[in-house]
């Protein structure tokens, strides 16, 4: 057998962004533009400081996207090995890992409401972490899954 073990599951789940960096800018624009009408209309009412507001209200949404999309940058890895379950967090400049048991002795629980998938976390000796938790209820459900066969796979073959 390799010195390498056998992955069962190598998994990378990024946050989802319905909005491309196009729509961004061509929403900016739209902000914009109702912004500065907005602002000519205000000061050729004499109302002088409505304008640095309207501008606080275009800087705020600035801020509020620029935020959404560096989170939207980071990765949730999960591995499955014979030996070892693995989680990590990864960003463009760092990575840490927030996980880590032994493939035989961790539980997966799911929790759901009605029909949705609201959970998903793996346990071990009364530690736990949420999984997945950037997915739909839909999409976690089938990475709930394809998490539960990889750790059978991973279990029988272990050796």
């Amino acid at each position: 057998m390799s010195a390498v073990a056998a992955l069962y599951m190598d998994a990378e789940i990024r946050p989802n962004r319905s909005l491309s960096q196009r729509g961004f800018l061509i929403l900016l624009g739209v902000i914009t533009f109702a912004n500065f009408s907005a602002a000519a209309v205000f000061l050729a009412m004499g109302a002088t400081f409505v304008p640095i507001f309207l501008g606080f209200d275009l800087l705020a949404v600035i801020v509020a996207f620029l935020a959404s999309y560096r989170s939207g940058r980071t990765v949730e890895r999960v591995r499955v090995t014979p030996h070892e379950i693995s989680i990590t967090h990864e960003t463009p400049k760092w990575s840490r890992e927030v996980w880590r048991s032994p493939t035989a002795f961790t539980r997966i629980t799911v929790e759901r409401e009605e029909e949705r998938t609201t959970a998903l976390k793996l346990s071990l000796s009364g530690r736990e972490v949420a999984v997945a938790e950037v997915l739909s209820p839909r999409e976690r459900a089938d990475f709930a899954r394809a998490l539960e066969r990889a750790i059978s796979e991973a279990r029988r073959h272990r050796g």
